[in-house]
């Protein structure tokens, strides 16, 4: 039977257990996409994950999706970042950077440049910018010329992930962002070879996972998805068919790991997980749902076949969360206020766990 403290590989790396931290966006980055101190704190806080995920990093400027991110596409950012993944492994951890294109879920007033996307679509909902929430603007639809480039750009991110430090990368291709706009049924109006049928729309997932593998290796390489999933007004369309045509196209590259947000119906994504023939992390919960995962949907999962269980919100207010899941210790309830409003309140200051006589 396995358990969530059972050691697992992934690539190249042994995990000591299988309670992975999942993405999470903070916005805690200094001018310039550049990582800080206080996020090498954080980060090495919860270094007893048997994997940490990074939040999402840009690839580009015109990739960037928020205010207040990190990126790695500038000499300074790696050098930034390199005191980050050097606290993890002093504390004995391991971590993946998250590359993350946002596509069309940008402002101008955040990069200085129209976002782009796979058709002039606008997201659905308010993105965030430097002056407050404002209404998702039309992207500029990509020329076929371009979208190669744009797959490539998950590459060169994770050359500079690797020269930073981090054990490897997993592409963002859940959640709305732009390989999930590809993925998309409303967001993807194409009639070139990258819209339209499902081999076409997993084409451009396919070519960024292809490019990042020839950067860094497959054992380094992993991409987290999320079916059927609405973020940012996205439809998908044939669900499992499209999800099992990736996954058979990806089952080529060997990589890391496949890691499934629970946007699906459960019968549909044990399916996935029976396509799939390698490693998997099931994140239970949804994001920004009203539950977060726990122990039990992390038995249930471990059960179903999934190889690691990812936390988010319980990662946020318990460093410790290994330990509290091991020993059944209470879980700290988190600070939604906190998410994003920058400083180390709500970041740094949750507490191991306080034992009493």
């Amino acid at each position: 039977m396995t358990t969530l403290f059972d050691r697992h590989r992934i690539g190249g790396l042994e995990l000591p257990n299988r309670v992975v931290m999942a993405p999470m966006t903070r916005v805690r980055a200094a001018a310039g996409g550049l990582a800080t101190p206080s996020m090498a704190a954080y980060y090495a806080q919860r270094a007893t994950a048997g994997l940490i995920i990074s939040e999402g990093v840009q690839p580009s400027l015109v990739g960037q999706s928020n205010p207040g991110t990190p990126g790695l596409h500038t000499d300074e950012q790696v050098a930034a970042w390199r005191p980050v993944t050097d606290a993890v492994h002093a504390n004995g951890g391991r971590v993946f950077a998250q590359i993350m294109h946002g596509g069309r879920v940008s402002h101008p007033d955040t990069t200085g440049l129209q976002p782009v996307g796979p058709s002039a679509v606008a997201a659905v909902g308010d993105v965030f910018t430097p002056t407050g929430p404002q209404p998702a603007p039309v992207p500029r639809a990509l020329d076929t010329s371009e979208v190669p480039e744009q797959a490539r750009s998950y590459a060169e991110a994770a050359r500079r992930a690797v020269d930073a430090g981090f054990d490897g990368v997993e592409l963002h291709g859940a959640n709305g962002y732009l390989i999930s706009q590809f993925l998309s049924s409303n967001a993807n109006l194409r009639t070139d070879s990258y819209g339209g049928p499902i081999a076409h729309r997993i084409r451009f997932a396919v070519e960024a996972v292809a490019a990042t593998v020839d950067a860094v290796g497959a054992a380094r390489t992993a991409i987290r998805l999320s079916p059927g999933g609405t973020f940012w007004g996205v439809e998908e369309t044939e669900v499992p068919e499209l999800y099992a045509a990736l996954l058979a196209e990806l089952a080529r590259f060997d990589l890391a790991y496949v890691h499934l947000e629970a946007t699906a119906e459960e019968e549909v994504l044990v399916g996935l997980r029976r396509a799939w023939p390698g490693s998997l992390i099931m994140n239970p919960a949804l994001p920004m749902g009203p539950k977060q995962a726990d122990r039990t949907a992390a038995d249930h999962w471990l059960g179903l076949g999934a190889d690691l269980i990812s936390f988010g919100r319980a990662f946020i207010a318990n460093p410790d969360l290994v330990e509290r899941l091991r020993t059944g210790l209470p879980l700290a309830p988190v600070d939604t206020a906190t998410y994003y409003q920058g400083g180390d309140a709500g970041y740094l200051t949750y507490p191991a766990y306080q034992y009493t006589a």
